[in-house]
């Protein structure tokens, strides 16, 4: 073993520690001891202990775990400090310009135990109330993060979304429009996403040329039907050539193996043999089934739907007229109230809902009683500027680990709604969540669980849950689940909103928006929802209004 790899051994000891909140004098001394090592001329191997220990910097201890490096392999400390440590916290030391000091406080005090889950608190202003962590750091460590992100090469939907023009707009300005088609996940709008995927009416030998330019992207893989591209911001772009037909190779490349071979069932290894086709929809109208959007095309029953005439009518993101699940200035938010409604009048919006969170959530300014007294005489002096627009009371209300709420029945009465969500002990097992969520779902003071299984998607797998059982337990308590359009989470899950419907259980595509910039993800939720076949009638925030005052009165009178 030589001396770099000795070296790494007592550097990651010394980073270890640090994180972990041991004396800073003992760190200090192995990550000298790695320094020292890096320096010898003689591998330490060649080194006996006795001359090793007469040399400055080489200590008894340090001694003696070389010689248990050199004699085992390995070294017991580290390996005790390696499983003792989160493997989301031991990955942030990946990210430039995080320290091991840093690191500490944020795993130690701000909780946070991977790389997603502090994306997502910067994203959410988390990170600037913290002693060392500015608002030009909290930016600095989210730009950090996205690159190196990239280069593991799974991407949010929203990522893609952000560079899918440019990507497409290219492709048709070397090959001609008519030649480029989209494909794959992203057509489908799946949350998260590998490749982005293209049909290119062309054979291989005429699309490589075409991309041997002056900074020519990485050719990571070649087939018969296919050329795999790396692109300079880590995305994996897939060209399908031309062999057959681009819009039956459009088909069998927007869709899951589930649907396909329930759309195919019985044609064997006759795929379109001698068909006719000049677009999807004759790929449908050949075999008596009506056509079926992209984003649908997952489940055999949505085949039977299409042919029985019931294909649900999506949800679009004109049918959203409230904003349901919004931060502002008074916790961790960035805008003030008024800066939110102004904006939404812009938009053409009806209302705000305010939920700020509550007091548990101390790292978010969480508000106190007082607090919330005082910004409900402020939304009441508000209210009175604004003649057909409304800012709605609520809070988004910690589940704390009893599965009660954060306030006392006292206060949650002073509140139009509430929104029950977990945001702490977020690594429990299923027995531990489902008693959480179960008896605030049970609170009557619940009208919407926000984020069901709390995850982060690509970053945190979120608590396990049983979804049929908090299903039935919110159509039992009419309360509303909600789809939170943040990119990040799109929680609850599409798979699990045709179930919600079929139980007559309201769901509510909330953006969950720290600032102005984030009220947008609602278009993100609207894509999700579609996916799971949403329909406005079953969205709380395409209410109107005047339909939102009334369901809360009826919410009321249900206590």
């Amino acid at each position: 073993m030589n001396n770099s790899v000795i070296a790494d051994q007592f550097s990651l000891l010394s980073k270890l520690m640090d994180i972990n909140g041991e004396n800073s004098f003992r760190s200090k001394t192995y990550s000298i001891a790695a320094f020292n090592i890096e320096r010898l001329d003689k591998q330490l191997e060649d080194i006996g202990n006795d001359q090793l220990s007469k040399m400055q910097g080489f200590g008894f201890s340090v001694v003696s775990k070389i010689e248990e490096i050199l004699t085992t392999g390995k070294l017991k400390i580290l390996d005790e400090y390696v499983q003792k440590t989160p493997s989301g916290v031991l990955e942030m030391l990946q990210i430039k310009g995080l320290g091991p000091k840093k690191i500490h406080v944020i795993w130690k005090e701000m909780g946070i135990q991977s790389i997603g889950e502090l994306e997502y608190a910067c994203i959410e202003n988390r990170l600037s109330s913290f002693k060392g962590f500015g608002q030009k750091t909290q930016q600095k460590i989210l730009e950090t993060i996205r690159f190196y992100k990239q280069n593991l090469g799974h991407f949010l939907y929203a990522q893609i979304d952000e560079i899918f023009a440019s990507v497409s707009n290219y492709l048709n300005k070397i090959f001609g429009e008519e030649k480029v088609l989209i494909a794959g996940d992203y057509r489908r709008q799946m949350p998260t996403i590998k490749e982005l995927e293209f049909i290119i009416d062309e054979g291989c030998e005429a699309i490589k040329p075409k991309f041997q330019t002056a900074y020519p992207p990485e050719l990571l893989e070649e087939r018969e039907d296919s050329l795999l591209y790396k692109l300079s911001n880590g995305l994996r772009l897939r060209l399908y050539n031309n062999r057959t037909n681009i819009y039956k190779k459009q088909f069998l490349t927007s869709a899951s193996d589930e649907f396909l071979e329930e759309f195919f069932l019985n044609e064997n290894n006759n795929l379109f043999e001698n068909e006719i086709c000049n677009g999807e929809i004759d790929i449908f109208k050949n075999r008596g089934v009506p056509y079926i959007v992209p984003c649908l095309r997952e489940s055999k029953s949505i085949i039977e739907k299409a042919k029985a005439g019931t294909l649900p009518e999506l949800i679009r993101l004109n049918d959203i007229k409230g904003c349901i699940h919004n931060h502002s200035n008074w916790s961790d938010g960035i805008n003030t109230i008024e800066e939110l409604v102004n904006t939404l009048i812009e938009k053409k919006f009806e209302y705000l809902v305010i939920s700020d969170h509550s007091k548990t959530a101390a790292y978010a300014n969480g508000l106190s009683e007082e607090r919330i007294l005082k910004q409900h005489a402020y939304i009441n002096e508000l209210n009175k500027k604004y003649s057909s627009f409304k800012i709605f009371k609520s809070i988004e209300c910690d589940i704390l680990s009893d599965g009660s709420l954060d306030y006392l029945e006292d206060l949650l009465k002073t509140f139009d709604l509430v929104i029950a969500s977990v945001h702490s002990n977020l690594y429990m097992d299923e027995e531990k969540a489902m008693m959480r969520l179960l008896k605030a779902i049970e609170n009557p003071y619940t009208t919407i669980l926000g984020h069901p299984t709390g995850r982060l998607l690509l970053s945190r797998k979120g608590y396990p849950i049983n979804h049929k059982k908090i299903i039935d337990a919110c159509a039992a308590c009419h309360v509303v689940i909600e789809i939170n359009a943040n990119p990040h989470r799109l929680d609850m899950d599409w798979e699990w909103i045709d179930y919600a419907m079929n139980k007559n259980v309201l769901l509510s595509i909330d953006p969950d928006a720290h600032s102005i910039e984030g009220l947008d993800d609602i278009r993100f939720g609207v894509l999700a929802a579609q996916k799971g076949g949403l329909t406005p009638e079953f969205n709380l925030s395409s209410f109107s209004l005047n339909e939102f005052e009334t369901f809360l009165i009826q919410q009321k009178s249900k206590r």
